[in-house]
Formats: structure tokens, sequence, C-alpha cells
């Protein structure tokens, strides 16, 4: 069987986005699917048909930055219609946003080929999240519409968490072309329990010190705000806590002033962007990793990969109540939960989980059990099978796989 992929972004580019897609390809490969992988504009501008990239072909989309959205789609349906005709694939398969679907949808249309749209997050939401539009403005309400029609007219959907499942099923698409097809983790690229590097330690200044650390993109949305003033008042307690911040984003600036207005600018080490490579070294410095998401409605519907991650390396870590956790942690077995966007619940549960380091080793044995039984790629994939054969088959066609 050959899958067309219609991505946003991929490899060589790093995130949260292409990780998942690298996981998805590399598992359908080992089930004997042909899989061919093709960029919108999104991935940059640029005149390549083709680049390799960690042992990946990805075709690309020629396009500029005078490219307004409609022409990206544009582009984006000419470069389909071409890879069509050339690998002749059996099925079309679109991951969000809804600018590649509705490219793809025609194309599909076009060639009678059923089309599987995967929505990883609803694009009006993400553009909340941006900063572009706000809630319930005239450009959500198109957005949603767009997102909806595409949603209804493809021949199966998949999506990522029960959080966006039910809000597609609120869309008017019936439940039996809705499949979730978890994120995961290969827990065997994760070092379970590994301890720290004591080179990378003392050059952090972190010898004979408490860590509270978080790695990723500084986004809003994440809270990490929140984080630095639970520091702040932890401190007294605590006095050889110190906050490991590992990555960037959008609310470095803030965030860098923040800790200076607190007097925390000697606890609270920020490392900057580092290789992907190298972040478990970064995980294994801290204690307890942070995951204060403020509760909106992106936060509320979709499940983040970092607690996962963080339970196949058997780290603690506590979390907000927002849905996308809620769906992925099991409070006091996998992890710990408070009460998303509260800094006293936030301080108080890394307080209880740092005076109840007895109960550590056997969290981390039931989270690395609960990642590697129920959250791993190669089941989340398999799921896939049943998706394509329903797809197939509302076009009246019947493959062995």
């Amino acid at each position: 069987m050959r899958v067309l992929h219609v991505l946003d972004h991929s490899l060589p580019l790093h995130s949260g986005y292409t990780f998942r897609t690298a996981s998805i390809l590399r598992e359908q490969r080992k089930l004997g699917w042909e899989t061919f992988h093709v960029t919108t504009p999104k991935q940059g501008v640029g005149t390549a048909l083709k680049e390799d990239a960690d042992g990946w072909t990805f075709y690309r989309t020629p396009s500029t930055d005078q490219d307004g959205l409609v022409a990206q789609m544009r582009l984006t349906a000419a470069r389909l219609d071409e890879l069509v005709r050339e690998i002749k694939p059996d099925i079309i398969h679109p991951h969000s946003p809804v600018l590649n679907a509705l490219p793809a949808l025609w194309v599909g249309r076009q060639h009678k080929i059923p089309v599987v749209y995967e929505m990883r997050a609803s694009w009006e939401d993400a553009a909340v999240d941006h900063g572009t539009t706000s809630e319930g403005s005239l450009r959500y309400r198109v957005s949603r519409g767009l997102e909806s029609f595409a949603l209804r007219r493809a021949d199966q959907v998949t999506t990522i968490c029960e959080g966006l499942r039910k809000d597609i099923l609120s869309r008017n698409v019936p439940d039996e072309r809705v499949t979730v097809i978890p994120n995961a983790v290969d827990v065997a690229t994760f070092k379970f329990g590994a301890e720290p590097d004591p080179a990378l330690r003392t050059a952090l200044g972190l010898d004979g010190k408490t860590v509270l650390g978080f790695a990723g993109s500084f986004y809003g949305y994440e809270g990490l705000d929140l984080l630095i003033d639970a520091a702040h008042k932890l401190v007294p307690a605590h006095p050889e806590l110190r906050v490991l911040l590992v990555g960037g984003g959008p609310q470095d600036a803030n965030l860098k002033a923040q800790a200076a207005r607190l007097g925390l600018s000697e606890r609270v080490i920020f490392t900057g962007r580092v290789p992907h490579a190298e972040v478990q070294r970064y995980y294994e410095l801290i204690d307890v990793l942070a995951y204060p998401r403020l509760p909106i409605r992106l936060t509320e519907l979709v499940t983040p990969l970092k607690p996962l991650e963080a339970m196949a390396q058997g780290r603690m870590f506590v979390a907000s109540d927002v849905g996308g956790h809620k769906e992925l942690i099991r409070h006091g077995e996998t992890g710990f939960l408070f009460r998303a966007g509260d800094v006293n619940a936030l301080a108080k549960s890394i307080d209880d989980v740092l005076s109840r380091r007895d109960l550590w080793p056997a969290i981390r044995a039931e989270a690395r059990r609960f990642v590697e039984v129920e959250r791993t790629w190669a089941t989340s994939v398999s799921r896939y099978r049943e998706v394509y054969r329903r797809a197939l088959a509302s076009r009246g066609r019947v493959l062995t796989f």
C-alpha cells in the first residue's frame, strides 16, 4: 500500500509535529507500507523539489515569501497533483492544519483517491495561541468553518487525543469516521533513571542543589511564569532550590525579567536552546519537572508529548490539571496534578513531591510501565490499519495489508 503524507513542515526542522511525523513514518514502514511525504510552503521559502533529511526523503513545494494563504494552498494542490500522477498513492493523508487538508481533498476528488485527514490541533485555536486572532472573532469563525468543512468531507479522520475527538464529533462528523491515534514514545530511546552528568551539573552550578525544571518552547500557555513565582514562594523552605529552563521562545525575555525582578537571577538558569540529541543530559539534572500549562481551550483539548517522555525516563513531575494532562497522567501513580493557573497549588504540589522522596521509586516504575504497555508508537500506529481499510472501502476498494 502506498500512502502520500501531506505535512505542514518536516525534518530537518525540529518540533513536536516533526517528531510525531517521523515516528508515524517509521512504524508504517515496519508494517510494510510505502510512505511518501510532501511539505507545503510552510516548510519555508525555496525552489527545491526534493530534500533528504535524517534518512527520509521529503518532496517540497516551491514557494516565495510573497505567497498568501490562498496562493499557498494553490501551490500545494498543484504539487500534490504532480505527485499523485507520479506516485499513484492508495491513500492521501494530510496532517494539520486545514491548509493541507483542503488541497488534499480537492486532489483526492479529482483522482478518486480516499483522503484521511489527521487533525492534531484545530486551526482556529492554534491562531488564538499564536496571537493572530481572538476566540469568537470573524477570522476565528471562518477558520472553524473551514476546519469543519474539511473534517466532514474526509473519508476518515484521525486525531491525537480524546479531547480533540469530542471536538470533532461536535462538528457533526460521524463517530465511526473518527479514530484516535494517541501520542506515544519510543521507550528504547529514553534511559530510565539515568544518573546526571557530573561535568554538566558542575558547569551549570547545580552541585548539591534541588532542581526544578522544564525543557521545551517558552510559549505563554506553558505557564512558566507560574513556575518562577512558585519557586520564589518555595525558596524560604528550600534554600538550595534552583530552576533549570531548557529551551527558548516568545516568553524568553519576559521570564528573564521576572526572575530578575524577584531576585532569582542566580536561582533560575536559562540554558538557551540545546541540540535535540543533548536534551536527555539536561533532563537527567532535574529532580522534579514542571508542566504548569494554563487552562485555555488549546491545553484543555490537546495532549502534549513531554509528560510521556518524562514517564519514559522515570522522571518525577507535576502538571496542571488541564484536560490534555488529565488524559495522560494518573494522579499519584504516574505523576502529580495540581489546579491549573494556581501558583499556590503549584508550589504546594512541588513541596509535597520533594517531601515524599520515599514514593519516587514506585511512581517512576509505574510511569515507565504505563508508556511501555499503553503508549508505544507501534501500538498507536497499528490503528491506522483499520482507518485505511475503512477509507478504501468507502471508495469500493479492498487491499490486503
